[in-house]
């Protein structure tokens, strides 16, 4: 095995756990290795740092899989894939799950989520790519699924010299499926929908407002395909509204309202929320229950202020929309927004709009997708539920 060799002045986050090493923290590399091969890393002194796949092409060059000496072959992807699921089944994640997240799962940059016996993936780096073979033949031995479909339509694997993609992994299916959360039905297109086609990392925190929905009337911004809001109609809210600017997602989300039998309780509409949460906030509509769950607002650390600032603009707007001890729910994905300046964002967008907060709950995506402590991209969903009254 080629071996790759680390600079004295390393971060200890490699030394710590973390499997990315980039291009200025290698000293040397003791062969000619091939973009995707796979390759020995040592620390400074020799002694060993792990076993990952190499890409020179990525600003990540080394991906490390184990921290010992072992085989990356067939088996050793059958044995992290099944691991995984152990630990999905002992969660209770079993039906809709995510069954790999990434480094999290010590398979950096690959991604499956299980839709009941559907299974998406997504292959994010050219060292997991090369391996597409043995991943899928690790899921139709564990699972015998009835469909298996790529997903790999997304930038990131340009940074890696790979094509974006899509299509079967299997003999061809129906990609438009049907699965069960909380009781509830939802339509997924596997093959058009954002991602992997769901959401799956908010099935825990949708269940989380069932509660304060109860007899409210209740409005959701950036619906997408209207989970939330078909859960807040199911809990016993009186009224629900959703808006999303995406005409196709709002005809999925009232198509799944009518699924579960709510169209009479909630109704969607394609607008832009950033202009709805405007201009009602100056003489709108006022609402029991406001819920805001945007999409990221940047991957780049040279724009997390300007992200900051949208997420204080449409919280702001938001809280202006609820009535005195009514109740703001509100999310983001953001992973270069921690969890600590998302939580200040907000106490700043209820001081300038004159309210006061009491938290109700505050937590993370759902289990299936784990935080590993040490790797902070791992914990990357925040969702807050507040009371806001008058000050």
């Amino acid at each position: 095995m080629i071996k790759v060799y680390l600079r004295k002045k390393i971060a200890p986050r490699i030394a710590n756990g973390h499997p990315w090493i980039y291009g200025n923290e290698v000293d040397r590399v003791a062969g000619n290795p091939e973009p995707g091969e796979i390759v020995e890393v040592r620390f400074a002194d020799g002694k060993l740092a792990g076993v990952g796949y190499y890409n020179p092409q990525s600003q990540i060059v080394v991906r490390l899989l184990s921290r010992k000496i072992e085989e990356i072959n067939e088996a050793f992807f059958y044995q992290r894939i099944l691991q995984a699921w152990q630990y999905r089944q002992k969660t209770g994640y079993t039906e809709n799950c995510r069954l790999v997240f990434g480094e999290a799962d010590q398979l950096p940059a690959l991604i499956i989520d299980k839709f009941n016996d559907y299974f998406v993936i997504q292959t994010l780096a050219l060292g997991i790519d090369l391996w597409k073979p043995a991943i899928i033949n690790a899921l139709e031995t564990i699972f015998k699924p009835k469909g298996i479909y790529e997903r790999n339509d997304v930038p990131v694997r340009t940074l890696e010299g790979l094509e974006q993609q899509k299509g079967f992994l299997s003999a061809p299916f129906d990609t438009n499926i049907i699965i069960k959360e909380n009781g509830l039905q939802f339509y997924v297109d596997i093959e058009n929908g954002q991602k992997t086609g769901y959401f799956l990392d908010q099935q825990d925190n949708r269940r989380a407002i069932q509660h304060i929905v109860k007899g409210a009337e209740v409005m959701g911004a950036f619906t997408y395909t209207g989970t939330f809001e078909i859960h807040a109609a199911h809990y016993g809210a009186k009224s629900v509204l959703g808006i999303d600017i995406s005409e196709q997602a709002v005809a999925q989300a009232n198509k799944n309202a009518a699924l579960n039998g709510l169209e009479k309780i909630v109704e969607f509409k394609a607008m832009n929320a950033f202009d709805v949460l405007k201009d009602w906030g100056k003489d709108g509509p006022l609402y029991d229950v406001v819920m805001l769950d945007p999409p990221a607002f940047t991957k780049s650390r040279e724009n997390i202020q300007k992200a900051v600032t949208g997420y204080k603009e449409i919280n702001l707007r938001g809280m202006k929309l609820i009535r005195n001890g009514g109740f703001l729910v509100t999310s983001s994905c953001t992973n270069l927004v921690n969890p600590e300046l998302f939580l200040h964002t907000i106490n700043a967008a209820a001081k300038d709009a004159r309210k006061r907060i009491k938290q109700v709950t505050f937590q993370a995506q759902a289990s299936d997708h784990p935080i590993i402590w040490g790797m902070e991209n791992t914990n990357y969903l925040k969702f807050l539920i507040v009371e806001v009254t008058d000050r």
